[in-house]
């Protein structure tokens, strides 16, 4: 071999080792576009990881939350036993006293089962009498002259949980016992109030005995916090309470309170007649639990109540201990609501994923579109389709992998308190979609050699039997999805449908699948009327999208889910704040109300002209209400009530219309005959026509019945019904002229106005007494205070919205870079020919309207036509009224349109196509044609 040849081969080799790798090269030649993957990820992996996060974090906020708000009466575990039985009354004190309570009150918090947690900090023990005695001391109150009732209680840590305001804590001297004739005790500030109990007053408690015990008062204390569990539990404690002992005529009222006794001075109540008994009150510890433990937590109270661990607390407590709580209730009540709340946030969550898998496609496509010529020459050149694809997937991983894994970080940064793995797999599903979407999208386009030059186009392009078959099956699935839904709503047996959760996504995927088949046909049509014109522009703009490709239709489709879905999440929260507005206007019936307790006292005269000259006030409707009249007996035999409403029929009509409940004509109310004098008894022969809710128009029946109340005696017909009515907030009702009633008075004003002086309005109340009473409807409205669980579906459809619009912005960016390289070759091409700038814009523009307008209509017309067809089956009472005053005066919230999610995100469609070709023509204007234009270019 010569020398020469020697040295070649091995400057080959030099030059062959010298080679840079294939991925680092990569990164360096398009920089940008390898960043602007990397951001994509990023951006999708973090929504991925995050939304997980997010549901368990509100979920768990919910739980605790509901626990937290709940009242104590039904969270808190309360165990009791009977005293101890009669014997040596040695071992009877010892077995009540603090300390023994005490021992067993840590016993029973240390054997707790998990996740049954205590809050030691309120939970209390002690002794209490479980029937109130009477005290006969003549300096107590008495409103009816009844003895007040008292209950004694020996709470534990009473100065942990109180300050003293007057005395001293109240203790023992010596050691208290059965035969102990005086004991010491606190009360709270309110029971001393309402008692006129002073440091150093005595009650007689009677005893079994001869000779009753003396409570000696020593100390008036104050709650540290009043609303905590150790006092709310049993509300005495801290507050005493008129109690009604009934009659055969008006109710008595006595007080009740309670009296609160040292630890150790609970042998001298088993003395007393008031069967006293030992408690352990257990306030759950909610701080460290989660949705995921509410089975648990469930199954753990049922065996504490009577189960295999409610025999532990026996061993602890005594035999006959029993223990009793709602908790399992609280956590029934608290699932209720998530099976509620569940289904309609996984609606937005399958429409965001789909949408963003389709942007990652298409932006796997737009790469793989860049890179044809380059992975066709390796192709002919020998490289294998296994060979590319995996240079091609580690070239992706490169950026891909760590784009995923910041944005786990960031969603886990973000969104604290909940689990790691679902995040991890929403953010790895992205991350392996990404990284195969390139690999796939490239190695099937190159398995074949294809011709250069031909067309594949939108308006060329005849669908295969394969896709018909596809497209068919969709529609399948799109009805039965819609139908299933419409029928049975978005809860599911056993969890979640993902199959009637997609139904806002497959009817989006329908319809972008049938406007792609019809989108050649009107292009066809304009441009036949376009080529008779003169000028080249707007039929060169026609040509060009029509021969569109078709792979546009995944932008299409990206488009019409993404405006689809943001539609929907905007008539889920327009649903949810109209549900909100309608109870409070049921609750109230204006915008405001006036009224005294029960809407029974009649409102003076000067009130109501105080109010008419308030300022903000529109028009004042006066209204007599009075309940439980009674109806005639129907045909059936049965008896019933309702409420009688005597309006003003012109004031009361516009009300009606102006709150939308119960609209009705003013001269329906309109009596025939003359209207009877103030006082005077009507005739027997005059029949006043009523409107009725349709309960008591079936009940009252067609002819006249004769009617009964203090507002008079008197006939009546029904001449319509009503569902609803301003004056009260439920469906049983009759509306009646007020100046055809005998005894007429005005109980309930109903004001309306645009800024109502609220201060005017109670200032005007109080003056006319302390019995009455202002009622706003913006109070009502905002005291629908949104649950942690709540308030997080909520946010997570204001995300859907926004994100679904970004996801659509992108489709169209993503659509119009694909083409941006051919566009750029046409305008340098037609410059050559003497094409202006200024037409070169409008021809860019021309061209990206069709597709744009398409989308954005077809977007806007999908989304509202989705919303008509699953407004049957979404609920959304669970989610806009599980708190407030008015939560149970509606049946149902449905989804209601939300014209600024409808029309927004579709004119935001059309605003970036049009700025883009704008950009887009700007920016190949200042190019050179010879820049554009190369020998042997393809485009």
């Amino acid at each position: 071999m010569s020398p020469r040849s020697d040295s070649g081969r091995s400057a080959a080799i030099a030059r062959a080792g010298a080679c840079a790798p294939w991925v680092r090269t990569r990164l360096r030649t398009a920089p940008g576009a390898a960043c602007a993957l990397a951001l994509l990820v990023l951006l999708t992996a973090f929504l991925a990881a995050a939304f997980p996060r997010a549901v368990d974090a509100y979920e768990n906020k919910g739980l605790r939350h509901k626990l937290t708000v709940e009242n104590p009466t039904r969270s808190v575990l309360e165990l009791s036993a009977p005293p101890p039985a009669l014997g040596v009354d040695a071992e009877r004190e010892a077995a009540v006293r603090g300390a023994a309570l005490g021992a067993v009150h840590h016993k029973v918090i240390a054997g707790l089962p998990e996740p049954v947690r205590a809050d030691a900090s309120q939970s209390s023990y002690g002794i209490h009498t479980t029937q109130t005695i009477a005290a006969g001391e003549k300096w107590l109150p008495r409103p009816n002259g009844l003895d007040p009732e008292l209950t004694y209680v020996t709470p534990s840590a009473l100065p942990a949980h109180a300050t003293l305001r007057d005395g001293a804590w109240p203790t023992v001297h010596g050691e208290v016992t059965t035969a102990s004739t005086e004991v010491e005790a606190a009360v709270t500030e309110a029971t001393a109030k309402a008692l006129r109990i002073k440091v150093g007053s005595t009650i007689a408690v009677p005893t079994l005995g001869d000779r009753p015990l003396t409570v000696r008062i020593t100390g008036i204390v104050a709650p540290k916090l009043p609303e905590a569990v150790y006092w709310s539990f049993e509300p005495l404690l801290r507050t005493p309470a008129l109690a009604a002992k009934p009659t055969k005529t008006d109710p008595l009222y006595y007080w009740m309170a309670a009296l609160l006794l040292p630890p150790d001075a609970a042998p001298a109540l088993l003395a007393t007649t008031g069967t006293p008994e030992p408690y352990w009150r257990i306030a759950p510890d909610a701080d460290r639990l989660t949705a995921l433990d509410v089975d648990r937590l469930r199954s753990r109270v049922a065996s504490l109540e009577n189960g295999p661990e409610l025999l532990k607390l026996r061993a602890l407590a005594g035999p006959a201990a029993t223990l009793r709580t709602d908790l399992d209730q609280v956590l029934t009540d608290y699932d209720a609501m998530r099976s509620a709340i569940s289904p309609v946030v996984t609606v937005a969550a399958v429409g965001i994923g789909a949408v963003a898998a389709v942007v990652l496609l298409m932006t796997g496509g737009l790469l793989a579109a860049r890179r044809h010529s380059e992975l066709a020459l390796l192709r002919s050149r020998g490289g294998s389709l296994r060979g590319i694809g995996g240079r091609l997937l580690a070239e992706t991983a490169v950026t891909t992998l760590p784009a995923a894994a910041l944005g786990l970080l960031l969603a886990v940064a973000a969104v604290g308190e909940a689990r790691l793995w679902p995040a991890a797999i929403g953010a790895a599903a992205v991350a392996v979609l990404v990284c195969a979407a390139l690999p796939l999208n490239t190695t099937l386009g190159h398995r074949r050699p294809l011709l250069h030059g031909a067309r594949d186009d939108m308006m060329t392009a005849r669908p295969s039997r394969r896709r018909t078959v596809a497209e068919l099956t969709l529609l399948v699935l799109a009805v039965g999805a819609v139908a299933a839904l419409r029928r049975r709503g978005t809860s599911a047996d056993g969890g979640t449908d993902f199959l009637v959760s997609a139904a806002p996504v497959l009817v989006g995927l329908i319809a972008a699948l049938v406007l792609a088949r019809l989108y050649p046909l009107p292009l066809r049509l304009a441009s036949r009327s376009i080529a008779r014109l003169r000028g080249a522009v707007g039929f060169l703009s026609l040509a060009r999208a029509g021969r569109a490709s078709a792979s546009g239709i995944p932008a299409l489709l990206a488009l019409l889910v993404a405006l689809t879905t943001a539609a929907f999440g905007g008539s889920v929260l327009a649903g949810v704040a109209g549900a909100r507005d309608d109870a409070a206007v049921l609750a109230t019936g204006a915008d405001a109300r006036i009224s005294g307790e029960g809407d029974v006292m009649p409102l003076p005269d000067q009130l109501v002209r105080d109010v008419r000259k308030a300022r903000g006030v529109r028009e004042v409707t006066p209204v007599q209400i009075e309940y439980s009249v009674a109806l005639p007996s129907s045909r059936l035999g049965t008896d019933a009530k309702t409420a009688l409403i005597g309006v003003d029929p012109g004031t009361y009509a516009r009300l009606a219309r102006a709150t939308g409940l119960g609209p009705f004509p003013a001269d329906r109310l309109k009596a025939t005959g003359a209207a009877p004098v103030k006082g005077t008894p009507p005739s027997e022969d005059r029949v006043l026509p009523v409107l009725a809710s349709p309960t008591v128009a079936e009940q009252l029946g067609e002819r006249p019945r004769d009617i009964k109340s203090l507002a008079g005696n008197f006939k009546v017909r029904v001449v319509g019904t009503v569902p609803r009515t301003p004056a009260v907030d439920n469906d049983n009702f009759v509306i009646v002229d007020a100046a055809s009633l005998t005894q007429r008075q005005t109980t309930t004003l109903l004001v309306t106005g645009d800024s109502l002086d609220a201060q005017a309005l109670r200032a005007a109340t109080h003056r006319a007494g302390s019995t009455y009473f202002v009622v706003l409807r913006s109070e009502e409205r905002a005291a629908f205070v949104d649950t942690p669980m709540q308030s997080g579906a909520e946010r997570i459809y204001a995300a859907a919205i926004a994100a679904g619009a970004g996801y659509a912005l992108l489709a169209v960016l993503l659509s119009l870079l694909q083409t941006a390289p051919e566009r750029s070759a046409l305008l340098a091409r037609l410059r050559t020919m003497g094409l202006t700038r200024r037409q070169g814009r409008r021809l860019l523009g021309l061209e990206a309207m069709p597709q744009a307008l398409l989308a954005a209509v077809g977007g806007l017309l999908v989304g509202w036509a989705t919303i008509a067809l699953l407004a049957p089956g979404v609920d959304l009472v669970q989610l806009a009224l599980s708190s407030g005053p008015g939560s149970d005066v509606l049946d149902t919230a449905p989804l209601r349109a939300d014209p600024w999610s409808l029309a927004l995100p579709a004119l935001g469609v059309v605003a970036l196509a049009a700025a883009v070709a704008a950009v887009q023509a700007w920016w190949a204007g200042r190019r050179g044609s010879i820049t554009e234009l190369r020998a042997g270019d393809t485009r």
